[in-house]
């Protein structure tokens, strides 16, 4: 135990600490902002959260649902589409902790710079694994939740007068945010994912790939035009 340590000790800097530190802060931290929904400035996530919601309103009178039911297919179909995705990559990152030693030999040929002990490159796969698990376990969800919406959505009077008609639109609309919700959290796992890879190379790509990672996210959600044409 005092000798894998030490060996961590030796083949970790502190900008690799540095970079991890920055990573899970970008992860974790950057889920709590973008999911305010009573932030001065929205985000993305959160405006979208608002059209859901009259969405759900606007299906009552809606007769037949199929516009409403396709969408939700989609929706389904594509969070299926990323679990799968994430499960070749968790079977891809497997692979690569079986192969470890090749790859350690494969990086020496690179540069010297980047030979590490096996237990170093172990460490850095075991960090992407753990994003992409976040991220399947996250879209997994994200498709139940899309159906039990399509059911409630199914289960909704298409009289406005009835008194059912509003509360379960209403009910489908926090299932579809939910779901939303789910999904986002998947595709931030999946992005600083990409980011980990990167620690493979160095802790300065590592870094540099964080922070690239950091700004689209904040762009997407809050700079970006298609944000400016939703909020407006």
């Amino acid at each position: 135990m005092d000798h894998t340590l030490s060996i961590l000790l030796q083949n970790f800097t502190l900008w690799d600490v540095f970079g991890l530190v920055l990573l899970l802060l970008g992860w974790l931290g950057g889920t709590f902002i973008i999911e305010r929904t009573h932030a001065k400035r929205p985000s993305m996530h959160a405006l979208m959260g608002e059209y859901r919601m009259e969405w759900m309103r606007q299906m009552i009178t809606r007769q037949p649902r199929i516009f409403d039911m396709a969408t939700l297919t989609m929706m389904r179909q594509g969070t299926a589409f990323f679990a799968s995705g994430c499960m070749i990559a968790v079977g891809g990152c497997v692979a690569l902790l079986g192969s470890s030693d090749q790859l350690s030999i494969l990086a020496s040929d690179i540069s010297p710079e980047l030979v590490s002990p096996r237990s170093v490159w172990e460490i850095k796969i075991l960090l992407m694994m753990v994003l992409l698990a976040s991220g399947f376990l996250k879209f997994v969800w994200a498709m139940r939740l899309f159906g039990y919406c399509a059911i409630v959505v199914a289960a909704t009077p298409n009289d406005p007068e009835d008194p059912q008609a509003l509360p379960r639109a209403t009910k489908a609309g926090h299932l579809a945010n939910t779901a939303a919700k789910s999904f986002n959290r998947g595709l931030r796992a999946v992005y600083f994912c990409i980011a980990a890879l990167t620690w493979l190379i160095g802790s300065s790509a590592f870094i540099l790939a964080t922070i690239i990672t950091i700004w689209i996210l904040y762009r997407r959600e809050y700079a970006s035009q298609s944000r400016e044409i939703i909020e407006g």
